[in-house]
């Protein structure tokens, strides 16, 4: 029988990079990772497919799963829940598969609750004007979501001091091996 998985948790402000971060390693073999898929309500942007990026459902099949103990943690934000189905994280990890989660702060912070053993990461960006330039290079929200967003990654980094990581993108590769190395370690530790 195989090692019960880390649970790794890669957090910090809407816009930071996590996603693209993500990408740059989620695939190496070496992690043994799997990817927790999150469910939502809100809409889905372009490009995105259901099951892949989200699981994308109504607000009353999120609001049940929540009421029944089905989710690990949960959030709302700008009139939208997000969430990570609990079932799915303990079947990968008790396969030995290292469960990443991309996820909110305020999820976070749910998880480390209940997950005492979590490895927890914080992505920084390199300034909060460099947030606000990525967080509009996006164009798919209005201003008012944009305020929101720039106003609760200020309030989120007031947390920094909660992770056992924090990591700077202002490379996204270079943010990506220095999680590698991390995680390797923490690989390592759980023999």
């Amino acid at each position: 029988m195989s090692k019960r998985g880390l649970l790794i948790v890669l957090s910090g402000p809407s816009g930071v990079g996590k996603g693209t971060i993500l990408k740059e390693f989620v695939n190496d073999p070496a992690l043994k990772l799997a990817y927790s898929v999150s469910m939502t309500t809100r809409s889905r942007r372009p490009g995105e497919v259901d099951g892949v990026n989200y699981f994308f459902v109504t607000r009353e099949e999120f609001e049940r799963a929540r009421d029944h103990g089905e989710l690990l943690e949960s959030a709302e934000f700008v009139g939208n829940y997000y969430g990570t189905p609990l079932k799915e994280v303990e079947k990968l990890r008790n396969q030995g598969k290292n469960v990443i989660l991309e996820i909110e702060v305020q999820g976070c912070m749910q998880v480390t609750e209940k997950v005492k053993d979590a490895l927890t990461i914080f992505i920084v960006p390199p300034s909060m004007e460099e947030l606000e330039k990525r967080i509009r290079g996006r164009a798919t929200e209005p201003e008012e979501i944009i305020q929101e967003r720039i106003a609760k990654a200020a309030r989120e980094m007031e947390l920094i001091g909660n992770y056992k990581y924090v990591v700077c993108n202002d490379d996204p590769k270079l943010a990506a091996d220095i999680i590698r190395v991390i995680i390797h370690r923490y690989m390592e530790s759980n023999i």
